[in-house]
């Protein structure tokens, strides 16, 4: 009978340990894809977290990178929009040799861009059309994203600079698609704003007090960040029906209107807007906020950018140098640089011809006039819009305007890359090194280093026309969305990790949306 019981005691002792492991297995916390919020922290963070603004913009090391190394890395900050009507912010740690090039050691070591999905929610009911934000100052650790639609409504959010430094205590999140998820309890939703009656076309904040919005409503409002109240709204007419056909651009029996675009001179006393059936550009001046000049497209002017009989004649894109010295109109098939003087100064017809989506002008203080253009093509091309070509004589006799010369190109059928660049950003890392985020509507954005002595004069016109213009930068990094993108924006993340400040205080704008309920 003993002999019985120890047999039967020492079959219930491993079950006794396994139970004992499933219980501590049970104690310990799992990794989640979806982040919970801290049970300490407020309610309205927890509100936020609802409406999916609440997340964490983290610098993460790349897994190959020593812990030494954690200062060698430029975290930015990369927020997409798209017809998905999703909101997706993701950071990037670009290790500084990637940047500067200083990476010839064997392929295994060489460093990578470590991705983070900071945040990705539905923050509109319809397509997302144009992002903005603040400039980025040293007082404040905080930026603020506004983000315009076709459902008439301009949401705000703030997003903070400042990346937590790795620790054990916070570690990454495995998710399914193999990128890490982080959260930032200081990035929080404000509201939103319905200054407008119809879809918004553009955003822009020429300092952390202002923000300009457009719509094809043919308003811009100039917005009071402090309590986010409209200061002034300029009406730009309406254009006159001239026997085109109302189609693609206006209902039956209407006229198209609205503000394609808008561009605000550097000193910010001047504007310039570009708006639909209207073969013209407007100046405004903003310190009484009223029309200063119209400058009409000559029929020499729009026939040599390819804007014929049959074209629009309007211009989609608009933007100051930044010196403010020159002015660039795109239209849909070319560009023309005004002078100050509001002289046409320079054309850009990229060859083979295809539709222009972006432009930006590139912030060098050694390589100034460098426009830089996005096609339909997946080609971002470089134009010296100092130096330029006399047209051929073949060419039409009216058409006197000097072509810019092509000095580069980055990406395109050449390098393997074909679908539509829908918009880009640039990056000022040092005097001679940028970073280029391209976003392109199959939902890819690369990032590419560039230095500025690659920027080099080609030999001649023919050398640089076409594909066979010179590839310059460097792909460093790849990451896709998933969804069609329409609009991208970044930012370099300089404040100090987790660092103690006090709160800034940043007003919502719910009473805005209220009071225009009301009205």
């Amino acid at each position: 009978m003993a002999k019985r019981k120890r047999e039967i005691a020492d079959r219930t002792k491993p079950v006794k340990a396994v139970k004992s492991g499933k219980e501590a297995t049970a104690s310990t916390p799992k990794s989640k894809v979806q982040i919970e919020p801290p049970a300490s922290r407020s309610k309205e963070a927890a509100v936020n977290d609802k409406a999916g603004a609440n997340s964490k913009a983290t610098a993460i090391a790349p897994a190959n990178a020593p812990a030494g190394e954690a200062a060698d890395i430029t975290t930015v900050q990369i927020v997409t929009g798209s017809y998905e009507r999703v909101l997706h912010g993701f950071a990037a740690a670009i290790p500084q040799a990637l940047i500067t090039g200083q990476d010839d050691g064997a392929e295994q070591d060489v460093p990578k861009v470590g991705f983070s999905d900071t945040f990705l929610f539905n923050a509109h009911t319809s397509a997302i059309r144009c992002l903005a934000l603040t400039p980025p100052t040293d007082e404040s650790s905080k930026v603020i994203l506004a983000t315009g639609s076709t459902d008439e409504r301009i949401n705000l959010y703030t997003l903070s600079t400042a990346p937590p430094a790795p620790s054990k205590s916070n570690p990454q999140l495995p998710t399914l698609h193999g990128t890490s998820i982080s959260e930032n309890s200081k990035n929080k939703e404000l509201g939103a704003l319905l200054h407008h009656s119809s879809s918004i076309t553009g955003l822009y904040f020429p300092s952390r007090s202002k923000l300009l919005s457009s719509s094809e409503d043919s308003t811009i409002t100039i917005t009071r960040t402090r309590d986010w109240a409209p200061l002034s709204t300029i009406k730009a007419p309406i254009p006159k029906a001239q026997g085109r056909p109302s189609g693609d651009t206006a209902a039956p029996g209407e006229v198209p209107a609205g503000v394609n675009d808008f561009a605000v001179h550097p000193s910010n006393k001047l504007m310039v807007s570009v708006g639909k059936g209207e073969k013209c550009m407007r100046l405004w001046n903003l310190i009484t906020g009223n029309k200063a000049g119209v400058l009409q497209f000559s029929r020499e002017i729009l026939a040599s950018v390819g804007e014929g009989r049959f074209g629009s004649g309007e211009g989609r894109k608009v933007v100051w140098d930044v010196e403010g010295e020159e002015l660039a109109v795109a239209f849909e098939r070319g560009v023309v640089v005004f002078s100050l003087d509001m002289k046409p100064k320079a054309k850009i017809l990229p060859a083979p011809r295809t539709k222009i989506h972006q432009m930006r002008y590139l912030p060098s203080d050694s390589h100034p006039g460098i426009l830089l253009v996005s096609t339909e093509d997946g080609r971002i091309m470089f134009y010296d819009t100092n130096s330029t070509s006399e047209p051929a004589e073949s060419d039409d006799k009216e058409d006197d305007i000097p072509q810019s010369n092509l000095v580069a190109a980055i990406g395109g059928p050449a390098a393997g890359f074909s679908g539509r660049v829908k918009d880009f950003d640039l990056l000022r890392i040092s005097d001679t090194s940028f970073l280029i985020i391209s976003g392109s509507s199959d939902g890819t954005v690369r990032l590419w280093s560039l230095r500025t002595d690659e920027l080099k004069a080609p030999a001649s016109s023919e050398q640089g026309a076409g594909f066979t213009a010179e590839q310059v930068g460097r792909l460093i990094g790849t990451y896709t969305t998933g969804t069609r993108i329409t609009c991208l924006k970044s930012f370099i993340m300089t404040g100090t990790p987790d660092a103690e400040e006090e709160e800034e205080e940043i007003p919502t704008a719910e009473h805005e949306s209220s009071s225009e309920d009301s009205e």
